[in-house]
């Protein structure tokens, strides 16, 4: 149906290539809107604290996905929303392989609605379970993703 594309970019540079001395940092550009974005490995790998490391991208690309989900839908339910802000977790554990995996990625969501229809808790339940259910992200991965 669609592609959608990126490009990386790595250079080693100066440095050596002993595992403690490359640089992770590398550039993410997105052709489409020509966006470019500074990533490394999380800092606990020897990475850079002011780049974007690949599991917090994670974490917003699935909560990224799931914002325009529920906002789709909450507007064909008849719903106003004015502000949806979230801040969303993901957690890296020791899979039972042994292997580290981005195993869950929690969501706390905070909306607000106005107009005269608003949701009841359980509407709001409905709302984000119907958000996850049709998220193409949400879709694509075995991460546990919930939101409180």
């Amino acid at each position: 149906m669609s592609e959608h594309h990126a490009t990386l970019l790595w250079s080693r540079g100066a440095s050596g290539f002993g595992y403690k001395e490359y640089s992770r940092t590398h550039i993410w550009t997105f052709p489409r809107s020509g966006q470019s974005v500074q990533a490394a490995a999380a800092p606990a790998f020897l990475g850079k604290d002011d780049c974007v490391d690949p599991e917090e991208a994670f974490a917003a690309a699935l909560a990224s996905c799931h914002l325009l989900t529920f906002l789709a839908i909450a507007s064909m339910s008849g719903y106003v929303v004015e502000r949806y802000e979230d801040s969303p977790v993901g957690h890296l554990e020791k899979g039972e392989n042994g292997k580290l995996w981005l195993a869950r990625v929690v969501m706390r969501p905070k909306i607000v609605f106005s107009g005269e229809k608003q949701p009841t808790s359980e509407d709001l339940a409905r709302l984000h379970e119907k958000a996850h259910h049709e998220c193409f992200l949400a879709n694509s991965v075995k991460t546990e993703v919930t939101w409180m």
